[in-house]
């Protein structure tokens, strides 16, 4: 017997934009109660970069997998249900295969992930495993990994729920209706990190769908940022060999490559690239100045912030939102080489302790 909720109660983005989503009463929702994630200000952050503005970081690592990929698995596992499939299959940079994982075994059905041999933050690959996926690491990129992927969807044998799927897009722009409900208002700039793209192409329809509806009055201008050694969507070309700390977003071809130009082109945005010393040290700082720690790839729009700000390029009294894509104990190998705390080993007495912090 499912225990009843009070009215109040948290129950999943699929109850929460039921009205906005393509589901029905048919629709058996597959739900971790994902989404209600906070909307954190920041202004110790923004004081340290020398802004004069607002600025609130979507931390969307508090998902039930740590990462904003939930948004679109729980629709995309949803309807696969309702579809009848018994398989889900995904290629992955991490977090995908984490969120897809979890949700097949939510729903009882398989869940097969294509990994890059060597390239996933450990965080990720773990929960692929523990959640029992069947995990297939592959000698190539994120790229051939989603052209297989494709290729095994066209066989009607498996349903691909990456967000080629596009019911993941709709899932994924209830972060967008969130921030706008959370605001009160649409923000001025939205920033993020731009992998696939699927993200900065869900965002947009979010922030649109909520203006369109007379819900908000105005869109924000949409900034992604790539990292400079993945950066096709600004170089203007596929990158064969993608490299960057932020694997997440170590994507050569994305899947939503378009849908990231139409976001940037019709909200007068734009999207750059990032150099990963750029990354580290916004990583760093988001952490030691506000106490959140994200992976790697979100810090890439929080580096593109910081140029913007030595460009003088957003205006003073500015609201601004950006996505912070996943938890920093995601990639907990980046986070140990990039402290520069390292702990201080003493023997076990007060005397010893003591002189370490400088009390006398």
């Amino acid at each position: 017997m499912t225990p009843q909720l009070p009215a109040s109660a948290w129950r999943g983005l699929i109850h929460r934009y039921r009205g906005r989503l393509p589901v029905t009463e048919a629709t058996p929702v597959v739900t971790l109660h994902e989404g209600n994630t906070p909307l954190i200000p920041v202004p110790n952050f923004v004081k340290a970069i020398g802004g004069d503005f607002e600025l609130h970081l979507k931390y969307e690592g508090l998902n039930p997998t740590a990462s904003f990929k939930d948004r679109g698995m729980t629709l995309a596992v949803s309807k696969a249900v309702e579809r009848g499939a018994k398989v889900v299959i995904c290629a992955s940079t991490g977090n995908t295969s984490a969120s897809a994982a979890a949700y097949a075994a939510r729903a009882g059905i398989r869940c097969v992930v294509l990994l890059p041999n060597g390239k996933i933050a450990l965080g990720k690959l773990a929960q692929a495993l523990m959640y029992g996926a069947t995990t297939i690491a592959i000698q190539g990129n994120f790229d051939v990994a989603l052209r297989i992927v494709r290729e095994l969807g066209e066989t009607g044998q498996v349903e691909v729920v990456n967000s080629v799927n596009p019911v993941r897009i709709e899932g994924q722009k209830t972060a967008a209706f969130e921030i706008c409900d959370q605001l009160g208002r649409a923000p001025d700039f939205h920033f993020l990190p731009v992998g696939n793209a699927g993200n900065i192409t869900a965002y947009w329809k979010g922030f649109r769908e909520y203006n369109a509806a007379g819900i908000v009055n105005g869109r924000p201008r949409m900034f992604g940022w790539q990292a400079a050694g993945a950066a096709p969507i600004v170089d203007g070309k596929p990158v064969e060999d993608p490299h960057t700390v932020a694997t997440a977003i170590r994507i050569g071809n994305p899947a939503s490559w378009q849908g990231a130009l139409s976001a940037m082109k019709d909200s007068g945005g734009r999207i750059d690239k990032v150099t990963d010393d750029e990354i580290l040290a916004a990583y760093r700082l988001v952490a030691r100045t506000e106490g959140i720690f994200v992976e790697p790839a979100c810090a890439a729009p929080l580096a593109g912030l910081i140029r913007c700000v030595r460009e003088k390029a957003i205006p003073a009294g500015s609201v601004i939102t950006a996505t912070m894509t996943g938890h920093g104990l995601k990639d907990p190998d980046t986070a140990m080489e990039q402290s520069e705390f390292k702990p201080t080993v003493v023997p076990a007495t007060l005397e010893a302790v003591s002189q370490v912090i400088g009390i006398r």
